[in-house]
């Protein structure tokens, strides 16, 4: 019975937690609050990896590629893809806002206002990749201190050449070893999984969207359509790949993404499924992945984008194009300043109303209305950034020539 688990695919199994889950959520109701240990644990187990996985996988990767001036065109490519990608959603959110009307006739007078903190400004952040501490970047998990000290070692031994072989023979038996630890971790996942659907479905429930039908189906279908015309178009058109074979290669970290809500916490199995289903070689997979997971926030910015339209619509706000033009800038260029910082899409929504004009008590007024419901619609939102992420990273992949079509194109069990 053990062997015959095991030899099922991953993703079957994980779909048939995400079912069980949900299932069991809705007839337990509130006593699914009793498992949701299993699913914090395993949420424990997949950041535990994160962090050496990035830095070991990034030397090694870095060490491979054998020449550091490569490290520049990789980095200005991946920038420039995920800004165009955040700006794509950010337009699309805005156009399914507009034509759905979906805070016309709302009435947010029962909602409870809701502070939020003020979001960590943009040169702060910046400051933050440079570690004054590195052994504290490790520890406290900052992604873009520990990607920037991992870089400078990287090309710190293969400026020293033959004298650092032995630490670069250690980086890269420490991938392996890693890689190895994250395929373990992996296979908790279907009852991680089912903890947490089932104590989300259980607790919070589906039920609370059908108050914002409108609301939430502008962001269901913006999420859908941004996944397939955008990453889609980028398989298809800009690197002539089936997108089917990179959908059906990223399945594993988009229904993981689903469940945990998390794209640092998808990070691993992002990583796994880059190198084994999508052909990405380990140098851009270190690299990118693990940026898009800080940097990256295409859901979400489609996401604010409509909040922010329902938002002026529910009080009755009337946006030039000006306006709109706005509301694109400011949230693709606050998305960096704020993408590390837990409820990202809450910050990115307070500043961006704010640049329209929309006062803090009525900013207080639309978060505390969508905050009941926000959970679901947040798993959404994260499969689209983490489908970003790989997307980004294959396009990357191809045009620095670290990319294996065999690998890419081979079939998957299912």
């Amino acid at each position: 019975m053990l062997t015959t688990w095991f030899e099922i695919a991953l993703w079957k199994r994980i779909m048939l937690a995400l079912f069980l889950g949900l299932v069991v959520g809705i007839i337990w109701g509130e006593g699914a609050e009793s498992i949701r240990w299993i699913g914090d644990l395993f949420v424990r187990l997949i950041r535990m990896v994160v962090v050496p996985l990035v830095f070991v996988t990034l030397v090694a990767g870095v060490v491979s590629m054998g020449d550091p001036s490569k490290l520049g065109s990789l980095g200005v490519k991946t920038l420039a893809l995920y800004m165009g990608t955040t700006l794509a959603a950010i337009i699309i959110g805005l156009f399914l806002a507009t034509v759905l009307q979906a805070g016309v006739g709302v009435d947010l007078s029962g909602a409870t206002p809701d502070a939020i903190q003020e979001a960590i400004p943009l040169s702060e952040r910046l400051m933050a990749i440079v570690p004054e501490n590195p052994f504290q970047a490790l520890s406290e998990g900052n992604i873009l201190a520990i990607i920037f000290f991992a870089l400078l070692v990287g090309v710190g031994l293969l400026t020293i050449g033959d004298k650092g072989r032995p630490i670069a023979d250690f980086m890269e038996a420490g991938m392996e070893v890693m890689l190895k630890i994250t395929h373990w971790v992996m296979e908790f996942a279907p009852f991680g999984v089912f903890a947490l659907i089932a104590w989300v479905s259980g607790t919070q429930g589906m039920a609370a969207l059908l108050d914002v039908v409108r609301l939430a189906a502008a962001v269901v279908i913006g999420c859908v359509a941004h996944v397939i015309l955008v990453h889609g178009g980028i398989m298809r058109f800009l690197l002539k790949l089936s997108p089917a074979s990179f959908f059906r290669g990223a399945r594993d970290a988009m229904l993981l993404a689903f469940s945990t809500s998390s794209s640092s916490a998808t990070l691993p199995m992002s990583m796994s499924v880059a190198e084994e289903n999508l052909g990405i070689r380990p140098v851009v997979a270190s690299t990118v992945l693990p940026l898009g997971a800080t940097i990256n926030m295409d859901g979400s910015a489609l996401y604010v984008g409509i909040v922010t339209i329902f938002a002026t619509q529910a009080f009755g706000m009337d946006l030039s194009l000006a306006d709109y033009a706005v509301i694109a800038g400011a949230t693709t260029i606050v998305s960096i300043g704020t993408a590390a910082v837990p409820g990202a899409s809450l910050f990115l929504m307070a500043a961006v109303m704010e640049a329209i004009g929309i006062s803090p008590e009525q900013i207080a007024l639309v978060i505390g209305f969508i905050l009941p419901f926000d959970r679901p619609l947040d798993m959404l939102r994260t499969v689209v950034n983490v489908t970003g992420d790989l997307s980004v990273a294959t396009a990357v992949a191809n045009w620095e020539d670290e990319f294996d079509r065999e690998v890419f194109e081979r079939p998957l069990k299912y």
